[in-house]
C-alpha cells in the first residue's frame, strides 16, 4: 500500500509537533516531572538534573525544527537513532515506565514505525 503525499506531510508534521511540544513542555516544567524523574533514578545533583533536562530539550527543539524544515531520510534515521537512545537509556533507568498507563515508552514503538515509514519512503 502507498501512502499519498498528504499522508506523508500529515505523519511528517505530527512528529514535528511531538518533538516541539516536549522540548516547550520540558523547559516550562524544568524543575518540575523531568527534573522528578532523573531524581527517582537516583541522580540527585540538582546542577546534572536541570542540564539533562535542557540539553534533552534542546535535542528534541533541534529535530523537530529538522524534521520540519529539512525533512531528509538522514533526519528521520538520526530522530530515529536518538529517539531509541533514549528509549533504551529510560529503559535501563526506570523499566517500570514500559507498565505506565499513559506510556511514556510504549508511545515511542509508533513513532518509531512513522519515522521508518517515512525514512524508506
Amino acid at each position: 500500500m502507498k501512502l499519498a503525499a498528504t499522508d506523508l506531510s500529515l505523519l511528517r508534521l505530527s512528529l514535528v509537533f511531538v518533538w516541539l511540544a516536549t522540548s516547550l513542555v520540558s523547559l516550562i516544567e524544568l524543575n518540575g516531572q523531568g527534573r522528578e524523574l532523573l531524581l527517582s533514578t537516583g541522580i540527585t545533583d540538582t546542577w546534572l538534573t536541570c542540564a539533562l533536562v535542557t540539553s534533552g530539550a534542546l535535542v528534541d527543539a533541534l529535530l523537530g525544527l529538522a524534521i520540519w524544515l529539512r525533512p531528509s531520510r538522514r533526519v528521520y534515521g538520526l530522530a530515529l537513532a536518538v529517539m531509541l537512545l533514549m528509549t533504551l537509556a529510560a529503559t535501563v533507568l526506570r523499566p517500570d515506565l514500559w507498565l505506565h498507563p499513559l506510556g511514556p515508552l510504549t508511545k515511542n514503538l509508533p513513532l518509531a514505525a512513522i519515522l521508518w515509514v517515512l525514512m524508506r519512503r
